[in-house]
């Protein structure tokens, strides 16, 4: 017989071991995810950095870039959007705004189908500037120490489509405080690349024939949504607030 009591403790812990990890994945990529924002010149940010001229980005670090490109395509494969939920520093900056959204939209059916629109409509116009274009070079990056000054600099003399790239990707996060995570579910061309990948992904959380459908997982769910369905990023809080138990991790069956 399962030991509910035990499982209740080790579901309690889980959200909290989470956040220590999403707190030190911000330490750990979150300069490169800043100057991804702010400071890379190319159009689209975080796949040229080998040739990158900023040399204080962390990119230019061959085995940090490379690790990145190594964990994230393994990660999806045996565990879906996992990276979304646990590891990404804009990720995460996004749950900590969605704490303050007024619409939270547990959406499901065909109505997310529609939301999640925009991470392929952003996934496919990102492949098509970086495949088509050669990714463009779109601003002239400027080296100085002082750290505010010369973010002030690259935004003066940057062009104007680096500067509406720039704006758009932070006035969508930012949108964040008024949808809950709205960069995440609907924006974000990796969460799309890695919500399709997902589909072959081998482990997960999934329902079990014991659900009931009363949806207590989507009011928990950061990103509105339930176990190994749209935009989950196995984060674990729903294993918490299951009446029925029916949530388990594991191997996903390919019928469910």
């Amino acid at each position: 017989m399962t030991d509910w009591t035990s499982l209740s403790k080790t579901y309690t812990i889980l959200p909290k071991i989470r956040r220590i990890v999403q707190i030190i994945m911000l330490g750990v990529l979150g300069k490169w995810a800043f100057y991804g924002i702010f400071r890379c010149p190319y159009l689209i940010p975080f796949v040229n950095c080998a040739n990158c001229p900023v040399i204080t980005c962390w990119g230019r670090i061959p085995a940090y870039s490379m690790g990145i490109w190594t964990l994230l395509p393994l990660s999806a494969f045996l565990f879906g959007r996992t990276f979304c939920g646990w590891l990404c520093p804009t990720g995460y900056i996004n749950q900590l705004l969605g704490t303050l959204a007024r619409f939270k939209l547990p959406l499901r059916g065909w109505h997310l189908r529609l939301g999640q629109a925009g991470m392929i409509l952003s996934l496919t116009a990102a492949l098509i500037i970086y495949i088509g274009f050669d990714n463009p070079r779109v601003m002239v990056p400027i080296r100085i120490g002082d750290f505010w000054n010369s973010i002030y600099l690259s935004v003066e003399h940057a062009s104007w489509i680096w500067l509406f790239r720039t704006g758009i990707v932070l006035s969508l996060i930012g949108a964040s405080v008024c949808i809950a995570n709205l960069w995440c579910r609907f924006i974000c061309p990796m969460g799309g690349l890695l919500e399709t990948i997902k589909r072959v992904s081998l482990f997960g959380f999934t329902k079990t024939k014991s659900c009931n459908d009363c949806d207590a997982c989507l009011r928990k769910c950061e990103m509105s949504t339930r176990p190994d369905e749209a935009n989950c990023t196995n984060c674990g809080a729903c294993l918490s607030v299951c009446p029925q138990k029916a949530i388990r991790f594991g191997r996903r069956q390919r019928h469910d």
